[in-house]
């Protein structure tokens, strides 16, 4: 800070705004605060200790701290909070500025605020960031996308406060526009998808084996050793063994089974659905937390539809095995999944995506992190343009070897009466994209019969109508 100015600055001093702003000062950047809660900026300056860290009053003194041009990274509520602060922002402002959109904005938004601003000179990046409060405060995975010249003037900064795998930074230009803020939509479906497939297997294992919450503790501290090691199958063996402060039961037992959503992995689906790209494991995990709300119905169907006694009575430790292996083979099609989406995306919306790259970032800071990325990200490196990662031949395999697993535990969900739609989702996906030949040819017949919609045939070129109904 030679001329007294500072680096950069962040606009939300909230748990989110907060952390990151004290992980770029621990990186040697200065950086201004806003937030228009005077106690956030106290908390910031308390927490601050001797950092390069201030925490201004108002929004012109805000601005005027920072060096020109002028970075700006904002990290509020994502819709009509993120507007209201580049509204209020642009009186300050002047051409060659930038402002980082932090948050988990809809990339039809984030293109929207780009093409506005840069007609006034100014720039925008639309970063994705992931990692929750830690992430921020220690190094989360960061997506960022708009214009290339707007990142490099922070990528310094940026790939500091990233987590690292090794030596690489959790960080790297993804595309033009909206290209980070999507990227960070799909991790989020992919999030979901995942969460749903670890909930059905908690299901599996106490409602079907009657596992306790020890044993179940124990069984995903075994998972996260080997194979499906990663963030969510760390946390979830945790969150089994917490005890309630209250009540002295564990924690678990007292939640309450109506799971939220923010939207993100709606978005996913429906972009999907716009792309004809079939994402249906994400999807399931949509309208079941869609479905966990409606718990007033739910106790109430539970009390008047009977469904087969929820009672396992096979050999328990190979189910335990069994249940592994089918995991991890659902949770390939769910990356899988996600990152055909990204794939179909990139080639529709100009993005270039790099899913080597996409993948390499999530290996460390965000909260899908797993092993698995590292096959993936390889996957990707083989073949750049690969359209499913089904396709790949170490992957592909790892999904086939473990078809009878996946198939064994959806019979024992259909036969126990545990919804697990999201591991018959992945199945049917695994069956549906393997299939030379699938039941289509019905559906365009009727197409045509009631609606003239016409169909193509395998055995001449063109265009047909059958009149089905005859006079």
């Amino acid at each position: 800070m030679n001329d007294g100015k500072y680096d950069i600055g962040m606009v939300g001093l909230g748990v989110m705004g907060q952390n990151l702003t004290l992980n770029m000062a621990d990186h040697g950047f200065s950086v201004a605060g806003f937030d228009r809660d005077a106690a956030k900026g106290e908390a910031l300056r308390a927490a601050a200790g001797g950092r390069p860290v201030a925490a201004a009053a108002t929004l012109a003194e805000f601005v005027g701290l920072l060096r020109a041009p002028r970075a700006i990274m904002m990290l509020v509520p994502a819709g009509p909070p993120v507007d209201s602060v580049i509204r209020d922002l642009l009186p300050h402002l002047a051409a060659g500025d930038l402002i980082i959109d932090g948050g988990n904005s809809y990339y039809v938004d984030t293109d929207a605020r780009g093409k506005a601003l840069a007609a006034r000179g100014i720039a925008y990046l639309g970063v994705g960031v992931s990692g929750g409060e830690h992430g921020a405060r220690h190094g989360p995975s960061l997506m960022p996308g708009g214009p290339r010249e707007a990142y490099e003037r922070v990528r310094p900064v940026l790939e500091a406060v990233a987590a690292h795998v090794g030596a690489e930074p959790c960080v790297t230009y993804l595309g033009p526009g909206s290209a980070g803020h999507y990227v960070k939509m799909v991790h989020n479906g992919i999030e979901y998808a995942l969460m749903q497939l670890i909930a059905e297997s908690y299901d599996l294992l106490k409602r079907g084996l009657g596992l306790s919450d020890a044993e179940l503790a124990a069984v995903f501290a075994g998972w996260n050793a080997g194979e499906l090691n990663g963030y969510l199958m760390e946390i979830t063996a945790q969150i089994f063994g917490r005890i309630d402060e209250r009540t002295g039961k564990p924690l678990i037992d007292e939640i309450l089974d109506e799971a939220g959503q923010k939207g993100t992995g709606m978005w996913t689906s429906q972009d999907a659905m716009n792309l004809q790209t079939p994402i249906p494991t994400i999807d399931a995990a949509v309208a079941l937390r869609d479905l966990s709300g409606f718990k007033t119905e739910r106790e109430a169907a539970s009390r008047v539809l009977a469904g087969p006694p929820q009672r396992f009575s096979g050999d328990r430790d190979a189910f335990l095995a069994s249940l592994g292996h089918a995991l991890h083979a659902a949770m390939i099609v769910a990356y899988g999944q996600g990152l055909a989406l990204l794939h179909t995306a990139s080639q529709a919306r100009g993005y270039g995506l790099h899913l080597a790259d996409v993948a390499r970032i999530w290996r460390g800071g965000c909260i899908i992190r797993a092993a698995l990325l590292e096959p993936i990200r390889a996957a990707y490196d083989r073949q750049p343009d690969l359209p499913n990662l089904l396709l790949d031949a170490e992957l592909g395999a790892a999904v086939a070897g473990r078809q009878a697993d996946l198939r064994g535990v959806v019979a024992a969900g259909a036969s126990l009466g545990i919804p697990v739609l999201g591991f018959m989702s992945a199945l049917a996906y695994f069956d549906g994209y393997r299939s030379a030949w699938l039941p289509a040819n019905l559906i365009q017949a009727q197409r045509d019969y009631f609606g003239a919609h016409t169909y193509e045939r395998i055995d001449a070129q063109g265009v047909f109508h059958t009149q089905w109904e005859q006079e």
